[in-house]
């Protein structure tokens, strides 16, 4: 924890502090609770720093430590509590957080190895933050739970819990990846029994992480399963590797739903960006999520029939490149990630201008065309 704290304020310590830590954790033959948190931690911090090949070893150690000790059962958490509620708590959250973590990499890396996805489960559902930060913890619901969601009662999950969820839409997509309109019907359902409380990830008037995560977690994966069927053209963007193939569209009139829905989650993600807070509070997570983001509208300015000018696109982007490079005063992840969006978009640009210049323009140096356009 030192470690991934020295990231946020003292980064000039962090190479020791990571020493230190992952001696520690590296080789370790004892296979207990703690050990998985220590894990997961140097996992989530390595890999906004782009540490692929130990995230990979350290994760696949968390997995196999976590089901070996029981931490995917309701017994875990009451066996290692000590009668603590809030202890019990912090070990239902270590499984769940290793679930997420595990589909969230599996996503932004398009490994589609969500192992846990795979692993049965029957662990209590965390609580909201601020019963788990005043140690008021309420009797927990359990993940049959979350297979009833608008079927019998209107009973609100934990911002935890909906987070939980799209995680899960998430594993079907991946292991049911032609199931479109299921899926689809999944997401959909979980948008409409959101709390109204819920619907922008504030509660009192403060930013609810584990709600701002599930949001953007829920428009990835509509792009994720809408983009392969659209009409964007990713070639432009394969350098960045987070679209498929296909048949772009010659009009926007004719944009398919598949088309429409795509677009509008891209924006929904960039309009993340805007929320009143530090981008650096949000999870690492968020600046695969913003690039995911960058390729659609990348793809929807590279159409020939979209305007080089078109304002509202260039302003997304924009705010998607100034996030990411927010994001990389502290994560190498995001500087990676915004020079590779920073250069596409160049190239998109360029891309444009010269389709709008005149014919006998073609081939021309830029001190050429402008000596044609004075007419000398």
């Amino acid at each position: 924890m030192r470690w991934v704290g020295s990231l946020y304020i003292e980064q000039d310590t962090s190479h020791s502090l990571f020493k230190d830590a992952f001696r520690l954790v590296d080789g370790n033959p004892l296979k207990d609770g703690f050990l998985v948190q220590a894990r997961l931690l140097l996992v989530i911090g390595l890999d906004g720093n782009r540490q692929r090949k130990k995230v990979r070893k350290l994760m696949a150690e968390a997995r196999d430590i976590s089901v070996q000790i029981g931490m995917n059962t309701h017994l875990f958490a009451t066996a290692n509590g000590r009668g603590m509620p809030i202890l019990e708590e912090s070990w239902r959250r270590t499984w769940w957080e290793l679930y997420v973590v595990d589909a969230l990499m599996s996503g932004v890396h398009q490994t589609n190895s969500f192992a846990l996805y795979d692993v049965p489960t029957d662990v209590a559902l965390p609580c909201e933050e601020y019963q788990y930060l005043t140690g008021q913890i309420p009797p927990p619901m359990h993940p049959q739970d979350m297979e009833n969601i608008g079927l019998f009662d209107g009973t609100p999950f934990s911002s935890y819990t909906y987070r939980i969820q799209c995680a899960c839409f998430l594993g079907t997509l991946q292991r049911m990846p032609t199931q479109v309109d299921h899926i689809d019907k999944l997401l959909a359902n979980w948008k409409l029994r959101l709390p109204a409380s819920k619907h922008d990830a504030h509660f009192n008037g403060e930013l609810d992480e584990m709600m701002f995560q599930a949001l953007m977690m829920w428009h990835a994966i509509n792009i994720l399963l809408h983009q392969p069927h659209s009409q964007l053209d990713p070639s432009s963007t394969y350098y960045i590797k987070a679209c498929q193939p296909n048949t772009p569209a010659l009009s926007s009139d004719v944009f398919n739903l598949h088309t429409i829905r795509t677009i509008r989650a891209a924006r929904e993600l960039s309009k993340l960006i805007t929320y009143r807070v530090s981008l650096l509070t949000h999870t690492h997570f968020f600046a695969y999520m913003v690039t995911l983001s960058s390729t659609i509208h990348l793809s929807k300015w590279s159409l020939a029939f979209v305007a080089q000018d078109d304002e509202d696109l260039r302003q997304n982007i924009r705010l998607n490149i100034g996030a990411l490079v927010k994001y990389a005063e502290m994560w190498s992840v995001a500087q990676h990630l915004g020079s590779q969006v920073k250069h596409i978009a160049k190239e998109v640009y360029m891309m444009k201008k010269r389709q709008q210049q005149p014919p006998e323009w073609a081939g021309l140096l830029p001190q050429e065309q402008m000596t044609a356009n004075l007419g000398f």
